[in-house]
């Protein structure tokens, strides 16, 4: 009984590590569409969400199967549950990746050849804080699961520039309305990346360190 649920368990781990590197591919082809003003690149992260999805079901299906057949204690219930809230976690940030793709797409239909002020920056952040979190999961690894913790703020404070920085040159030229509203869901959608992520850091140090960081940053 042992060996089956442990067996069950290293795949559930399996599959939210599939996840994440589908979601973290999606993630960087979103952001990448943006910088490269690709519609293509674009249109694939869009119509590749359902695959995301699914993960996500089947994930689900299988905390509650190993929840209702086996009785975890300790570390390991921790695991199961921090499964769980990643699992969600994975799937926004999925949604937000979709997201971005979308604006991406809209940018490319524009008039005008805005300027992306603070968004490559935010994106080479926000791609960082992601694969350190999925390392600091597939290594449980607290060391690295809290240095994602102490990137997020910088990701806010890129986003705060942003609505100043586009409203300026909004105030320049009235034609780059639409443009400028689409630079700032892009900045927007990667705040939220960025939060999300915290919270994959915050599940696993959770389970390493049995250890309830969420609105506590100022005890890290």
């Amino acid at each position: 009984m042992e060996r089956h649920f442990q067996r069950d368990l290293e795949q559930l781990k399996s599959n939210v590590i599939k996840m994440g590197s589908a979601v973290e591919q999606n993630l960087i082809d979103a952001l990448d569409a943006v910088l490269n003003n690709d519609p293509v690149l674009a249109s694939k992260v869009i119509s590749s969400d359902g695959k995301i999805n699914q993960f996500e079901i089947d994930i689900d299906n299988g905390v509650v199967d190993i929840l209702a057949l086996q009785q975890p204690v300790a570390s390991d219930l921790r695991l199961i549950l921090a499964i769980q809230k990643i699992n969600n976690d994975l799937e926004r940030i999925g949604d937000h990746a979709v997201n971005i793709a979308e604006s991406a797409y809209r940018l490319t239909e524009t008039p005008q050849d805005e300027p992306l002020l603070e968004i490559p920056n935010m994106a080479k952040i926000a791609k960082e804080m992601f694969q350190q979190a999925l390392d600091s999961f597939i290594h449980l690894n607290a060391q690295l699961a809290q240095s994602v913790l102490e990137s997020d703020d910088r990701i806010d404070a890129l986003n705060r520039g942003m609505n100043s920085q586009v409203v300026k040159f909004i105030k320049k030229d009235l034609k780059s309305i639409e443009g400028g509203l689409e630079l700032l869901r892009i900045s927007r959608n990667l705040e939220r990346v960025a939060d999300l992520t915290t919270n994959i850091a915050e599940e696993v140090l959770f389970h390493t360190q049995a250890r309830v960081v969420k609105h506590h940053a100022e005890e890290k």
